[in-house]
């Protein structure tokens, strides 16, 4: 009897599940449904999303190489159109590449100022990458040495300057340089001389910088070579008269 009590008492329990999951089902089914149909479609998107990425980082890297292909067989103007293609694509990656790819022409082409524009675009381009974009202000300030103002150029390179990354030596280089062109020459060797003690300094860098202190020695040399005969008096000539001669006693005595 107990036996037959308990599978009624199952078989009713089962029967109120059932009936409460059609009525949640009655009243949320079509949400349920919504949900896990809107999961598929992001799911399907997504991988369309990232197919189409793929593609299309794909077909931006074929015209990149194939304008740097133009490029080393000196074509130019064909190059130029191939890798403006590739600015105008909107890919940030390859758009960065091409820019610098632009610049190289330019600057082949004895076209400084063409390569400073595009070197300034890139620097402060809200999409290029961060390193991309340190190269692009480093090679802007080496075209602007000279021109520019220097507390300009200070401001735009000390925060590269004083960094860790690997383009402080460069930035440092640059700041030495062009406090050197504009007569400022402690301030060019604060800049220089750490850099003649760190043993991550390229040699080519210093080599030029050897240069430059070289050249700031022999200035400072000069100047005080000059400096004594500068300073010594000369007599003007209505001054320059002669001493007459004494009067031998003879003649007092006449």
């Amino acid at each position: 009897m107990v036996d037959k009590n308990d599978a009624l008492s199952r078989e009713i329990d089962e029967e109120l599940r059932r009936e409460k999951l059609e009525k949640l089902w009655e009243q949320y089914g079509t949400y349920v449904l919504g949900a896990a149909a809107a999961l598929v479609l992001a799911v399907g998107g997504y991988q369309v999303y990232e197919q189409r990425k793929k593609s299309f980082a794909a077909e931006n890297g074929a015209r990149y190489d194939a304008a740097v292909t133009l490029i080393e067989q000196s074509k130019t103007d064909e190059a130029q159109k191939a890798l403006s293609e590739v600015l105008a694509s909107g890919h940030a990656g390859y758009a960065s590449l091409a820019q610098l790819q632009l610049a190289g022409i330019h600057l082949k082409a004895n076209r400084p100022q063409d390569a400073l524009a595009v070197f300034e675009a890139l620097a402060t381009s809200p999409s290029a990458d961060a390193d991309i974009k340190t190269f692009a202000l480093l090679q802007a300030a080496a075209l602007r040495l000279g021109q520019a103002d220097f507390t300009e150029l200070q401001n735009r390179l000390k925060p590269v300057a004083e960094g860790s990354t690997a383009w402080r030596f460069q930035a440092r280089e640059l700041l030495g340089t062009a406090a050197f062109k504009a007569g400022k020459f402690d301030d060019a060797r604060a800049q220089l001389t750490p850099l003649l003690a760190d043993p991550e300094t390229p040699r080519a860098a210093l080599d030029r910088i050897q240069l430059i202190l070289a050249a700031m020695a022999s200035a400072d040399a000069g100047k005080t070579a000059a400096a004594p005969a500068a300073t010594v008096p000369q007599t003007p000539a209505k001054e320059q008269t002669s001493t007459p001669p004494a009067e031998t006693p003879a003649q007092g005595g006449k």
